[in-house]
């Protein structure tokens, strides 16, 4: 399952490992749509075809994977 900015998603914490977190579920706009309905999403959640959260900085925190920094040199696949 991919996943998209702005999707809607369920994650776990890891009660062994602080700084990650396993991905349980990918919600989709009707379920997201139902859970907003139930109050399990901050008013200031909005969510249509795609979903926004209206308050500046409100993932800063989140890290995705590592990533390769322009001062790595890769010459092919091979060495990724």
């Amino acid at each position: 399952v991919w996943i998209n900015q702005g999707d809607i998603i369920l994650v776990g914490l890891r009660d062994y490992q602080d700084s990650k977190a396993d991905v349980i579920l990918k919600y989709t706009s009707d379920e997201a749509r139902n859970l907003k309905t139930y109050g399990e999403f901050p008013e200031s959640v909005r969510i249509n075809d795609t979903v926004t959260f209206v308050e500046d900085g409100f993932d800063e925190d989140i890290e995705f994977g590592d990533e390769i920094s322009s001062d790595d040199d890769v010459d092919s696949v091979d060495d990724i």
